[in-house]
């Protein structure tokens, strides 16, 4: 059945959609707009892991070749906490440049006939005349917000506060760099998307954002201040505060976005106008190309408008439970680095990576480092591990959404 789709927001969500869709049936009408000019996108480069361009090869093996050619990967993560540095071996993982991949999933798209409209805004008031709207106009979404009652939109703000910076560093693996300062600890995460750029995202307390001034600061003296105190990472290469085409960074507050539900009549939220996840899991532009995979699977399976929407959200929403879990208990840690940044090097870098765990919060550090390194060698102490570990995350979350009511 041929259908008319109009996808609002030109980012990874949208466009991948408008693909998948278009090689389902290329009879589809399908039109992506996109507010901002073609080519001044935000941010610096994304980062994901090689279950999702596996992913992408199964669904679209033209455009996964492509990004999987202007990536790089590492496998190794290193963490410098004052004189002292540990690098360990994990998983294989990729960058690329946000502009990059969007360059390839738009010509991908317009090689399929897809239309895109670019610096046209969407929004109530002019709607276009579709079957299917989909929202993937990012976590601001002006389209959700016309409709906010009506989705349940939550908004929980983390404490900490960051900035998406670049780098002329090119780092050779995901790095960590925590630096002490008279007003408490400053940090930073790296990982290389190109022969020439990283992206680096520098986080710390309010406490030390308004010690250090940074709360104050023009965006060049704050950016130099921050080339001083990761200079032992950042070998000489300057911090850069501002990407092609956009205004400079600015330091936010992390915001958390949940939804009661995801679709109204023929509107539909895709990506991050659906959901966000902390940062430091690295997982959003993952979720959104889930999302787009979840939307046209739904869409090609079902008839319905109504039983296609309601079969994704219900998929996509139990799918993500667990990564969202991961990126709470991950965004805290970091907002109780004390906690852990004290201990000897090897407990503090093995707790680093334990970040995501529901149980690290309620065990002494300590007390976790040493049942962390028993459960490695016994099967039945892993198994228990592994049992308990969600069903706390369960206990927590209902007591937490309970005590919103």
């Amino acid at each position: 059945m041929r259908v008319k789709v109009a996808c609002v927001g030109g980012g990874p969500a949208g466009l991948y959609l408008s693909i998948l869709l278009k090689r389902r049936d290329p009879s589809h009408d399908i039109t992506v707009h996109e507010r901002d000019p073609e080519g001044s996108t935000y941010g610096w480069g994304v980062t994901y892991w090689r279950g999702l361009l596996d992913r992408l090869h199964e669904c679209d093996p033209e455009s996964a070749r492509a990004v999987e050619e202007h990536s790089v990967r590492w496998s190794e993560g290193v963490a410098h906490v004052r004189d002292l540095a540990a690098r360990h071996k994990g998983d294989e993982a990729f960058g690329i440049g946000r502009h990059r991949l969007l360059e390839i999933l738009a010509d991908r798209a317009r090689s399929l006939g897809v239309r895109l409209e670019f610096e046209h805004e969407i929004t109530e008031d002019n709607l276009p005349d579709a079957d299917l709207v989909v929202a993937a106009d990012g976590v601001h979404s002006a389209l959700r917000t016309g409709r906010a009652d009506h989705f349940g939109s939550r908004v929980s703000t983390g404490r900490n506060r960051y900035i998406w910076l670049g780098t002329t560093k090119v780092f050779d693996a995901f790095t960590f760099a925590f630096v002490e300062t008279d007003h408490g600890w400053i940090w930073c995460y790296g990982y290389a998307f190109g022969p020439e750029h990283s992206t680096c995202v520098v986080e710390c307390g309010p406490e030390t954002w308004t010690g250090l001034g940074l709360d104050e600061a023009h965006e060049s003296d704050g950016v130099a201040l921050l080339e001083k105190l990761f200079a032992h990472v950042l070998d000489g290469h300057p911090l850069i505060g501002r990407s092609a085409g956009r205004a400079g960074a600015q330091w936010l507050n992390f915001r958390t976005l949940t939804h009661r539900t995801w679709h109204h009549d023929n509107v539909v939220l895709l990506g991050d106008a659906a959901h966000s996840t902390h940062y430091s899991v690295g997982a959003g532009t993952t979720l959104a190309l889930e999302d787009a995979v979840a939307l046209a699977d739904a869409l090609g399976d079902h008839a319905s408008l109504p039983h296609a929407l309601t079969h994704y959200e219900r998929r996509r929403k139990s799918e993500l439970l667990a990564v969202q879990s991961a990126a709470r208990y991950s965004a805290r840690w970091y907002e109780n680095l004390p906690r852990y940044i004290h201990l000897p090097p090897d407990q503090m870098f093995a707790l680093l990576g334990q970040r995501h765990s529901p149980l690290l919060p309620y065990v002494p550090p300590q007390l976790y480092y040493r049942i962390d390194r028993a459960a490695g060698q016994l099967e039945a102490l892993r198994r228990f591990k592994r049992w308990l570990g969600p069903k706390v995350a369960r206990t927590v979350h209902a007591r937490a959404l309970a005590s919103r009511e």
